[in-house]
């Protein structure tokens, strides 16, 4: 594996990809807002790099989001963390929660002491983008890190990609890993489900703030796609109250 250029083990990757310079315009971004800050966090130390993937290293889920928030992981250098308690974060660390996949039901700082079971947390692209919206060329950038997490995570069965970016990326990822993706291309939908090779591919919409105080993604339907994604994975579900 340490051919590849990215290392043999989930820390070397890690190592990497916190050391990425590909992009100008991202980087440019991201140490801009860390040298801005948010008032409210104007007394914190940001992150202001490329963000690794976090969880458990003998994983059978992989979850995939779009890209670190400006003022969530790229503050607190942990994909999903940091962005409130209205944030995809929490919302996301509440349901793993409530499936038995994470010991705590919020993700606010690297020190909070999360633990995931089964879990591992990662996105399409590494860096904050502006407006939220990557270009191609910097997904295509950030891409093979994507593949090189799933050959470096050998459990994973099942992958939930969060908006329709992720889901785009990880079609891609896998492609690249040499999975035969069915043609007519799959196609994304909240709750779609596709056996790709040894995987199975589950689309959901991103539990972002647009999406969930909207009303367009209840929390309930994202629990429900979660569950379902965490049982193709063959993890078995604690539930953890309501």
């Amino acid at each position: 594996m340490a051919r590849s250029g990215y290392g043999s083990s989930l820390e070397e990757l890690a190592a990497k990809i916190v050391a990425c310079r590909k992009c100008p315009r991202l980087v440019r971004y991201r140490e801009e807002v860390a040298r801005t800050k948010r008032r409210a966090f104007r007394d914190e130390e940001y992150w202001g790099k490329p963000v690794p993937g976090y969880g458990d290293p003998r994983a059978k889920l992989l979850i995939v989001g779009l890209a670190p928030a400006s003022h969530g992981a790229n503050r607190t250098g942990r994909m999903f963390t940091g962005d409130g308690p209205a944030g995809a974060g929490d919302t996301l660390m509440r349901t793993l929660h409530r499936l038995g996949l994470a010991n705590i039901p919020y993700s606010r700082s690297r020190d909070d002491r999360l633990v995931l079971r089964g879990t591992y947390l990662t996105a399409v692209v590494r860096c904050a983008p502006p407006g939220n919206r990557p270009t191609r060329g910097e997904i295509a950038h950030c891409l093979p890190y994507l593949v090189w997490e799933l050959a470096l995570l050998r459990g994973v069965r099942a992958i939930l990609a969060l908006g329709r970016v992720a889901f785009s990326g990880c079609l891609g990822a896998l492609e690249a890993s040499g999975v035969e993706v069915s043609r007519p291309r799959p196609k994304f939908a909240h709750g779609a489900v596709y056996s790709l090779g040894e995987y199975t591919l589950v689309a959901s919409y991103h539990p972002s703030r647009q999406n969930t105080q909207t009303g367009r993604l209840r929390e309930e339907d994202f629990l429900a796609v979660v569950a379902t994604a965490t049982e193709l994975a063959g993890l078995g579900t604690i539930r953890n109250g309501n």
